[in-house]
């Protein structure tokens, strides 16, 4: 979660899972920052287990791992329940009001 709390990383990231492949010129060009800030990004990324990246010639090509998101989703699933209970409530709440 950390890696996806900053905005602009987060933007980066789902730039990227947008793309099949992307590189760094194209992710600097739509991101407004600097190629430097778009490579750190990318680097937390990586370290993250969010994206992957593929060398070729002069280029690294990055493509989005949804697997990274996994311990982000079992983390939401354990509140489910409470969400679950609160939504049945309010749509009770919901139709006392308007029948």
């Amino acid at each position: 979660m950390r890696a996806l709390a900053d905005p602009t990383r987060r933007a980066v990231f789902e730039r990227i899972a947008r793309a099949k492949e992307i590189n760094v010129a194209e992710l600097t060009r739509s991101s407004g920052v600097t190629q430097g800030a778009v490579s750190q990004h990318l680097k937390s990324l990586k370290l993250a287990g969010l994206v992957a990246e593929r060398p070729q010639g002069r280029n690294v090509y990055y493509r989005a791992k949804p697997e990274g998101l996994a311990p982000l989703f079992d983390w939401l699933d354990h509140y489910e329940v409470f969400w679950r209970e609160r939504l049945d409530t309010l749509r009770n709440l919901l139709k006392e009001i308007d029948p």
